[in-house]
């Protein structure tokens, strides 16, 4: 077992929830190992500022239901320096900290992993992002939340459109990935889903909704990735109400958007993240460092960091044509 007395938690990058579950479960394992626990506000920023808070198990009391994060997250420029890094890695030694657990997504790991090669600190990640985007993890800490919330927006959508036979083009969350989009589009019954993924080309979208229209002769949705290459939906949005073919069509945009990353977690991303976090403690104590946890088939494993930011996790193609069929 590694020697490792006193440990850092923190959470960066955008929130997702779970990740109060995750803290928990991850300060709650520490102390059942004997090891002091100290929380980092604000990712890394709260670490170049000395930004500390020492914690027990009450500090994370009352907290698995809570979406956001205790710890708050934030972004920091100065972190993506040496001298940030070095500045950060002088506040961890000077308040004792021997490793970290950090809970975030792809940035996350990449400052975590700097941090590892250039001070030597024991570090192990834990995957807490809503876009489901990491390798190395089936499924991410806030994604099944985020989705649920997703398809009950949509529902409530659905029977506005239909009480007008509008066409709603609904954004999702989803810069660089389209697995919000494509599995809420399949949960929500959308006639399209578009994705970054894929090449979205407009000719076939105007076919498509102009023949779902004319036969259905009722409400038609679409679901967007935000990163969609046209735009999102406000861009094919405009694409669509530029064409006269659309001018008898009632259109609208909705913009999700950050409603997908509040919220109280689901029983599933509850017990992902509490896995999660035990795992994280137990992996630096057996003396892994520079390692995402995830859980793969079902089962706890250890992914290094670089592989997880480096490599791109794919949608399953499969249920894209599922949605082809299926509208």
């Amino acid at each position: 077992m590694q020697d490792i007395q006193h440990i850092g938690v923190y959470t960066s990058g955008g929130d997702a929830p779970g990740m109060n579950a995750c803290l928990r479960s991850a300060v709650r394992t520490a102390l059942a190992n004997d090891l002091e626990v100290t929380g980092i506000r604000r990712g890394y920023e709260g670490m170049i500022e000395n930004d500390f808070v020492e914690m027990d198990r009450r500090s994370v009391s009352n907290i698995v239901q809570t979406g956001g994060t205790i710890l708050k997250s934030a972004r920091s420029k100065e972190f993506e320096t040496e001298a940030g890094r070095a500045r950060a890695a002088a506040n961890l030694e000077d308040n004792g900290i021997d490793a970290l657990v950090a809970i975030g997504g792809d940035g996350t790991f990449r400052g975590a992993s700097k941090l590892h090669d250039e001070h030597g600190i024991a570090i192990v990640g834990c995957p807490g992002t809503i876009d489901n985007d990491l390798f190395g993890t089936d499924t991410t800490i806030g994604y099944d939340t985020a989705l649920n919330t997703a398809i009950q927006n949509i529902d409530r959508i659905r029977d506005t459109a239909d009480a007008h036979n509008r066409l709603f083009l609904i954004e999702v969350m989803g810069r660089d990935a389209g697995f919000i989009a494509l599995n809420c589009g399949i949960g929500g019954g959308a006639e399209l889903v578009l994705i970054p993924e894929t090449i979205t080309e407009m000719d076939m979208i105007k076919e498509r909704i102009l023949s779902l229209m004319s036969a259905q002769r009722r409400s038609t949705i679409v679901v967007v990735a935000e990163g969609d290459e046209l735009g999102g939906a406000r861009g094919i949005e405009q694409a669509l109400r530029e064409d006269p073919s659309f001018d008898d069509i009632d259109l609208r945009s909705a913009i999700l958007g950050h409603t997908q990353r509040g919220g109280s977690p689901t029983a599933s991303d509850r017990v992902l993240a509490s896995r999660l976090g035990v795992a994280a403690v137990e992996a630096l104590l057996d003396g892994h460092t520079d390692v995402m946890v995830g859980l793969v088939n079902g089962e706890t494993k250890l992914t290094p960091l670089r592989n997880v930011y480096s490599r791109k996790k794919s949608i399953d193609y499969d249920l894209l044509k599922l949605t082809q069929i299926l509208s």
